[in-house]
């Protein structure tokens, strides 16, 4: 019969590339992993791997049970991180994955007082996922999902939980300060910093650059917001970045927002959860703390 231990071993081996590595991964001998899959193999008459020269290839069979383990596995190890919790007196375990680099000021503004407010929950974050924010939240390996993007699936809601707007940082001296508003074709001849996301989940981009068919001369990956605002700063570019952390550095850096398009760019930070979780009360507590602070007032 198919078990945790079969679909554990493929994933090992699927993640590891071989079995020596993965018996180490699992704390068994390589026999007795090997054992275990051929008894599997055997049960069901189709084989789980080839050998391809040194390497393991598994199979199409393999490669299904794998997308199945990645899939169940982290929902048992869960359940079994809250059981654990339990027996040891906690009240929960809170997973947060993040998809707004933007928002780690915020986020520390809201995680202080919910520490001290839930001393027993275990407060864990993360902004690396194997198939995305929603995957993680419906494959449980996150509890929480921080996103200005919303993306619409089975069993999950959000909430909103604050507005703002999306500018161009420039340098003091740049000559869209004079303008009201940016237009696509000022980008023309513009080095463009933004945070490492694809162009095409870049409100800057879909909704502003490519509907004119415009596109800025450069464009520029950065991963913190620091280093974009020094970059601009420095007159090296112009950044797309939300207003208030434009408005927190304003008047150190020497840079200044413009309104991109006439209309502007407005978005929402969000939660997603999945349904029916709202009410566990360690998960209420975060979401209550959460609406209580403001990215322009985060010592509320």
């Amino acid at each position: 019969m198919l078990d945790r231990q079969h679909l554990s071993i493929l994933r090992e081996v699927d993640r590891l590339g071989s079995l020596t590595a993965a018996a180490e991964r699992l704390n068994v001998t390589q026999s007795a992993l090997s054992h275990t899959i051929r008894k599997l193999e055997e049960r069901y008459g189709v084989a789980m791997w080839e050998k391809d020269g040194r390497n393991l290839r598994l199979t199409e069979a393999g490669r299904y049970l794998v997308t199945l383990a990645q899939r169940i596995l982290p929902q048992i190890e869960r359940a079994e991180d809250i059981l654990s919790d339990y027996r040891y007196g906690q009240r929960g375990s809170l997973k947060i994955g993040m998809e707004c680099h933007p928002c780690h000021q915020w986020l520390m503004g809201v995680t202080k007082p919910y520490l001290v407010n839930w001393p027993d929950v275990d407060l864990e974050l993360t902004t690396s996922f194997n198939s995305g924010g929603v995957a993680a939240l419906t494959g449980y390996e996150i509890d929480i999902l921080i996103t200005p993007d919303p993306i619409e699936a089975p069993d999950i809601h959000y909430l909103p939980v604050f507005d703002y707007e999306l500018v161009l940082a420039v340098p003091d001296s740049h000559p869209l300060t004079r303008k009201a508003y940016a237009e696509p074709s000022d980008l023309l001849e513009e080095t463009l910093f933004t945070y490492p996301v694809p162009p095409e989940r870049l409100n800057v981009f879909t909704q502003f650059l490519v509907p004119e068919n415009c596109r800025p001369r450069h464009h520029r990956n950065v991963e913190t917001t620091e280093m974009m605002l020094q970059l601009v700063a420095a007159g090296r570019g112009v950044s797309a970045i939300p207003s208030w952390l434009v408005s927190q550095e304003a008047e150190t850096l020497g840079v200044r927002p413009v309104r991109i398009g006439k209309a502007g760019i407005h978005k929402s930070i969000h939660l997603g959860l999945r349904n029916g979780e709202d009410d566990i009360d360690f998960i209420a507590g975060f979401l209550t703390t959460s609406l209580r602070f403001s990215p322009s007032s985060p010592s509320q």
